[in-house]
């Protein structure tokens, strides 16, 4: 049917609603996925299911792989050389989430990882040499502030799980500031490729010296790692098919509620006042700087898998 005068774009809201709620069932099973991971509880190396979970990843291709793209795209990028980046970060990044999701809480990961839009405006001025104004500095100096919070060094024992979670939220900024620079132009499965054919390819090489094969328990729980993951990024690419970005980025936080909700029922996890404080100012300054990345570029993509 034809739009009338009165009412040009009659099913604009109710597609964007649709997105916005597959936004939301997409960052669900992104939070599953963690769950999953994390239930391994280190009982393999970090590497190994980093590649199982990114050989799992690729049965999304066909979902996300349009009828006029070439399956070589998935590996041939209009600048190979960001491609190579974003391989090499979503690599890095894949494997210290699975380090971080199997030494923390899950919200207290999830805290430190959500540094990355701060960290996004940090490159932006280094790499780019954009102007911030000094409401995206304040929503950085209250995000590292945020990180004081819930660390506080010198109060708790820090571990490599803290670090971890702090460099799986830089190598997505990375990642996100090579998109950038490769432009908005480049095609959906390109974008897909990098971040499944970097992490398997190089988890691959680091797992082959000592591989062992995983008991039945543990493949049942990379199944789960890898296939949510994968369903998540094609519930992802629809949202942001009807919804606009600027929408669906939001989105992402609720993946917060998650690791509360998960950590409570399956690991028994608890927060104190401070570290809650600290998650608030943290996802308080990231959702700030998100939004106004979302202005600054106008478009929005999930640069990791887990």
């Amino acid at each position: 049917m034809q739009p009338t005068a009165a009412s040009p774009h009659p099913s604009r809201p109710a597609s964007t609603s649709q997105g916005v709620l597959l936004g939301f069932l997409a960052f669900a099973a992104y939070a599953l996925s963690d769950a999953f991971v994390k239930r391994l509880e280190g009982s393999l190396p970090a590497y190994e299911a980093v590649f199982f979970g990114a050989l799992l990843g690729l049965t999304a291709l066909p979902f996300i792989k349009r009828r006029d793209d070439r399956w070589r795209e998935v590996l041939v990028a209009r600048r190979q050389g960001l491609w190579l980046v974003r391989a090499a970060a979503g690599a890095v990044g894949n494997t210290a989430a699975v380090i971080a999701f199997t030494a923390l809480p899950m919200a207290e990961a999830f805290a430190l990882i959500f540094l990355l839009p701060v960290f996004v405006t940090l490159l932006s001025v280094l790499v780019l040499r954009e102007h911030v104004g000094w409401r995206r500095w304040a929503a950085v100096v209250a995000g590292f502030a945020g990180v004081l919070v819930v660390l506080r060094p010198g109060f708790r024992v820090l571990g490599a799980g803290h670090l971890a979670a702090i460099v799986c939220g830089l190598a997505g900024a990375v990642s996100m500031i090579a998109l950038r620079q490769a432009g908005p132009h480049e095609k959906r499965v390109t974008l897909y490729g990098a971040g499944v054919v970097g992490p398997m390819l190089l988890a691959g090489l680091l797992m082959l010296p000592d591989f062992r094969w995983p008991d039945p328990g543990q493949a049942g729980l990379l199944l789960g790692y890898g296939l949510l993951a994968a369903l998540a990024a094609v519930l992802l690419m629809l949202a942001t098919q009807k919804a606009p970005a600027n929408r669906v980025a939001p989105t992402q936080y609720s993946q917060m509620v998650w690791a509360v909700l998960l950590g409570y029922a399956l690991f028994h996890d608890r927060l104190d006042w401070p570290m809650a404080l600290g998650i608030a100012i943290i996802l308080g300054a990231g959702l700030f700087t998100f939004v106004r990345e979302e202005k600054v570029t106008g478009w929005w993509r999930r640069t990791r898998i887990v």
